[in-house]
């Protein structure tokens, strides 16, 4: 299967104040969020934010939510996304097959989204080097389910080249540059 720009959209799921210095390698997870959300931009591929509870977790760290001239997040209770209605609103308006996910936390809110999607009749696609928990074991266990679920698995270079889909274009060059 594919990954395809004009089907695709990106998630970027709840990596906030509260939460983030206590995950497992945050800055590189952190960086590699940056190059696929910088990436995205440059492709023109759509992106959606979310913040959980923001109450107690805060909001999306600046690093983040800095990428964006007009920053806006859905704010969910639910662990999954596709637990809270405006997130659904908008990933349905502009129907997508393939949901690309990075964030936070792995075993929680990414894992429960990604099957959630997937059951939705959605493609879930996980960049395994932009999603990360507290605990290194947890990360690890949580690919291993999505990967039984169903759900595809992607690096952030793999993901934007073959979004970019062929080189000598513009895009190409800025994604080249992003990912050195």
């Amino acid at each position: 299967m594919r990954i395809k720009l004009d089907d695709s959209c990106l998630v970027v799921v709840d990596i906030q104040e509260k939460l983030y210095p206590h995950i497992s390698e945050h800055f590189q997870m952190m960086r590699k969020c940056r190059t696929l959300i910088k990436g995205a931009f440059e492709l023109g591929l759509r992106t959606i934010v979310t913040e959980q509870y923001v109450k107690g977790l805060g909001h999306t760290i600046e690093e983040i939510s800095e990428l964006w001239d007009n920053f806006q997040s859905i704010e969910k209770m639910s662990f999954s996304c596709c637990g809270e209605a405006e997130f659904m609103m908008k990933i349905e308006e502009h129907y997508t097959r393939n949901i690309i996910l990075c964030g936070i936390e792995s075993h929680v809110c990414v894992l429960q989204t990604a099957i959630d999607l997937q059951e939705a009749g959605h493609q879930a696609i996980v960049v395994v080097d932009a999603v990360s928990s507290r605990n290194d074991d947890d990360k690890m266990i949580a690919i291993e389910r999505m990967k039984q679920e169903g759900v595809r698995l992607a690096t952030v270079e793999s993901i934007l080249f073959e979004l970019a889909k062929v080189s000598g274009t513009d895009q190409f060059k800025a994604i080249s540059k992003l990912v050195k």
